[in-house]
């Protein structure tokens, strides 16, 4: 159904992706779905929402989002069915991120492969190894053919391939397809000749100029340099802003031409309109599928499809969102037309498994993308529940973990059975979950241990990354001279630009910083934890990943078993059973420090915990598992 201004509210929340963008705009406001969900304000037309909201929300707003909408014509299928068995859904996953695992690049990983299998790891995401300037710490990719220098050789690429696979590992790769390194030979050639095939790899645009001629934010971008300056005679072709600060467009004055960043400056957007592109893309996944990768896990890949002509983003949208532009190509009109046609030329005639990072994208949309009919990803990387309703990653506050089981509750069973999950707190682009709770530090061992039994547990595939199984915790970074993160320094200047002092400005900074996840990997604390007496075996949490993984691995029912949640009104407690025919556990946890009462049902018995013992009252962040 197409919608329109005559469209009511309650339409709009039936349509899939308009449910989506009306919770993503309530969770960042902090607001209750009882404003949109009471029959009152269900019936009022869009038109009617327009004159209410006046000039508050701009003119083109309501446009917009009815392009988005009407961009979207599917729904989730709405039958229930038994999920398939599949490798990817039985495996934990753990994240090494190259540059901190250890200082010895590749050679160092597969020192520590014997390290990972003993922790029951069954796959590894290895963050990017191509050659790469290194902007992005190597999201930035310059030649997807080679490995960069300072982690060694495709001959020690093979090893690891050869290394995992002898253990019974597998190994998914990142991969960059978005943007590639402006030092990519196809962008060198594209911006030094007009009539290259690669021009039309990317997004290449004149001057958008204004009424005078001239632009006066050109007087403001600090990227031009005062000579550029000179002939820099119009406005970017459009108002998209750049996730690492900024517009999202470099001006290259001897061309007298643009082209689009939505990241770094060196990161430049792939124009995936261009079939000769995609088929460039295709052959380069297959490359490295014949040489014994699994899969990839594929970097902001909702961001591939952008609307036609690259139409400016909506002022309100992009205040509320921080980002300008994003509405137009978070989830853009071919989006699926590119995934399918990347599964079923590239993935599928070497069954390779495909986990998609997809911010932005919600319960009903990420259907679309992973339920298995569909043929698009296998699985994808959501993000809201990584911070609280009306929070931001740069904010300085306590997470609340009902929040976290709010969201559980809402996402894990929806699906009806045709899609997957996955479960995880931490990876290279978030600070570490721990001291988003606890910022005293006080509880990290218990919060580490709940953290591993809620993914070990829940419907869903773990994905560890490195550092959580020995319960890591946010760095004491002194100064933003300690900081080395490209977007952090993009926003701290961002902050500074808009009023904040220094002070204030690296404080944001600290809350939200991915260097906290990217220091090195702490492996005298591994040996440390690994060298614990018997007795003492409660104060390792490397020992209690080594427990609830192995665990998971024998029951059947952490997998496969059906997922009733309980009490799920009960704020401070979470509680679920999984239920299979070779048997059902029940967990339950207390998600704050007061004491809270046991529910423990009868004939299930307690198998582990994160104390010492499993009985009284639920501690603070207790979690207690029971099998039956």
């Amino acid at each position: 159904m197409q919608l329109s201004l005559n469209s009511k509210v309650k339409d709009v929340c039936k349509h899939p992706l308009g449910r989506d963008i009306v919770e993503k705009l309530l969770l960042q406001l902090g607001k209750s779905s009882w404003l949109v969900d009471n029959p009152i304000v269900g019936n009022l037309s869009l038109k009617t929402i327009k004159v209410i909201v006046g000039k508050k929300v701009g003119p083109g707003f309501f446009d917009v989002v009815l392009d988005l909408l009407n961009s979207e014509l599917d729904s989730p299928r709405a039958d229930i069915v038994s999920p398939t068995p599949a490798w990817w859904k039985e495996a934990v996953f753990y994240q090494v991120y190259p540059r901190s695992f250890t200082d010895q690049g590749i050679p160092g990983i597969i020192d520590k492969l014997d390290y990972l299998q003993n922790l029951g790891v069954d796959a590894i995401w290895l963050s990017p190894v191509y050659d790469s300037p290194n902007d992005d710490n190597g999201y930035d990719i310059r030649d997807y053919y080679s490995i960069m220098r300072e982690f060694g050789t495709m001959e020690d690429m093979d090893a690891l391939i050869s290394g995992l696979h002898s253990r019974g590992m597998k190994l998914v790769m990142d991969l960059v397809v978005n943007h590639t390194s402006d030092e990519h030979q196809w962008f060198k050639e594209a911006l030094d000749n007009e009539s290259s095939p690669y021009r039309d790899f990317y997004f290449f645009r004149k001057s958008h100029a204004n009424r005078n001629g001239h632009d006066d934010r050109a007087e403001h971008d600090s990227s031009i340099s005062l000579g550029d300056k000179k002939s820099y005679d119009g406005k970017p072709p459009n108002n998209w802003t750049s996730f690492f600060g900024g517009p999202a467009w470099n001006y290259y004055p001897e061309q007298d031409i643009w082209a689009l960043h939505l990241f770094s400056k060196k990161q430049m957007d792939l124009n995936w309109e261009n079939p000769a592109l995609r088929e460039e893309i295709y052959k380069m996944v297959r490359w490295w599928l014949a040489k014994g990768v699994d899969g990839f896990r594929l970097d902001v890949i909702n961001y591939i499809s952008k609307f036609e002509g690259l139409p400016d983003g909506d002022d309100f949208i992009g205040q509320l969102m921080k980002y300008t532009g994003v509405e137009r190509y978070f989830y853009g009109p071919r989006l699926h037309e590119y995934l399918k046609e990347l599964r079923q030329e590239a993935f599928e005639p070497f069954k390779a498994f495909s986990v998609g990072e997809t911010p932005g994208i919600g319960l009903r949309a990420g259907r679309l993308l992973t339920d298995e009919y569909r043929k698009e990803l296998d699985l994808i990387f959501s993000f809201d529940h990584l911070e609280a309703p009306g929070k931001t990653r740069f904010d300085d506050y306590q997470y609340d973990l009902v929040h976290l089981k709010d969201h559980y509750v809402k996402h894990l069973n929806f699906d009806g059975g045709h899609g997957w999950h996955t479960l995880f707190y931490n990876n290279h682009d978030n600070p570490r979950m721990i001291s988003k709770i606890d910022s005293s530090g006080l509880y990290a061992k218990p919060l580490a241990k709940l953290l591993a039994v809620l993914q070990m547990t829940l419907r869903g595939t773990p994905f560890i990354y490195q550092g959580d199984e020995i319960g890591a915790k946010n760095e004491n970074f002194a100064s933003m001279d300690d900081i080395h993160d490209v977007e952090s320094h993009g926003i701290y200047n961002d902050y500074l630009a808009e009023g904040l002092g220094p002070e204030a400005a690296f404080k944001r900074i600290l809350a939200g910083t991915r260097d906290h996840a990217r220091v090195m990997m702490k492996w005298d604390e591994v040996l440390r934890q690994q060298g614990v007496n018997e007795s003492d075996a409660d104060l390792s949490v490397l020992r209690f990943y080594q427990d609830i993984i192995r665990w998971r691995r024998q029951t059947c029912a952490c997998v496969y078993g059906t997922l009733e949640f309980l009490d799920a009104k009960t704020k401070d407690v979470f509680r679920y059973k999984r239920l299979h025919e070779d048997g059902n556990i029940f967990v339950e946890a207390n998600l704050g420090i007061n004491a809270a009462k046991s529910a423990s049902q009868e004939g299930f018995m307690f198998v582990i915990g994160n104390y010492s013992d499993g009985f009284g009252d639920l501690r603070p962040y207790e979690v207690r598992v029971y099998e039956h």
